[in-house]
């Protein structure tokens, strides 16, 4: 059966985080389509993946034999989470926008798993992989807003996980999220519940989507 990848991480729980409630919509779906699958679970903000390192990075490069007992161990986590990337049959990533970027949690799982000349290169062992982002946002960044130059999630995600993984790579974006919390944005509120209502509703079609595609 099919097996889903989930990375949440926020830093905040579900009823207040709204990366982890969407991204929560579509497992649930996933789970509805998939009752007999499995579900890799990765909450970063809980259990984070460890930050690279010398001994991480130039494992990645030398031959397995001769790597130092540092780089023996190290390399064995990258591997470890590479190994999940490779073997689920769809991803799930929750993406909030902290300081007009991903988390460093979430850039520490990326620098981990890629590994040029395995997931990354000329043929990235997964490659095609469906993989979907919930990319929320406290405020708006698309284009034609005036703060359009400050997204730096979907463009750097795009580069490492379309670009340079080879995945199959589709955005929910939900957007205003800190409407409801800061005085000033109340006007936008309105703005915010349509942006929900669209991300919940975009992640049950998703996942349907996927479940759909991965049975033909």
């Amino acid at each position: 059966m099919a097996t889903l990848l989930h990375i949440d991480s926020s830093v905040f729980p579900t009823e207040a985080s709204a990366s982890r409630a969407v991204a929560e919509a579509f497992r649930t779906h996933w789970q509805e389509q998939h009752p007999d699958g499995t579900v890799v679970y990765r909450d970063l903000a809980a259990q984070p993946a460890p930050h690279i390192t010398a001994a991480a990075h130039t494992a990645g490069f030398a031959d397995p034999t001769s790597h130092t007992p540092e780089q023996a161990a190290a390399f064995a986590e990258r591997v470890r989470l590479i190994e999940e990337l490779e073997q689920a049959d769809a991803v799930l990533i929750g993406a909030p926008m902290y300081n007009y970027s991903i988390p460093s949690t979430l850039k520490a799982w990326l620098d981990n798993v890629i590994l040029f000349g395995r997931t990354a290169g000329e043929t990235p062992s997964a490659k095609g992989t469906p993989v979907t982002v919930v990319a929320s946002r406290g405020g708006a960044y698309g284009p034609g807003t005036p703060r359009e130059g400050y997204e730096y999630v979907q463009n750097y995600l795009s580069v490492i996980l379309a670009d340079t993984l080879g995945l199959d790579l589709d955005f929910i974006v939900p957007e205003l999220t800190m409407a409801p919390q800061n005085p000033a944005m109340a006007e936008l509120i309105p703005l915010y519940e349509a942006s929900r209502d669209r991300a919940l509703e975009e992640a049950a079609a998703k996942a349907k989507q996927i479940a759909e595609r991965l049975a033909a």
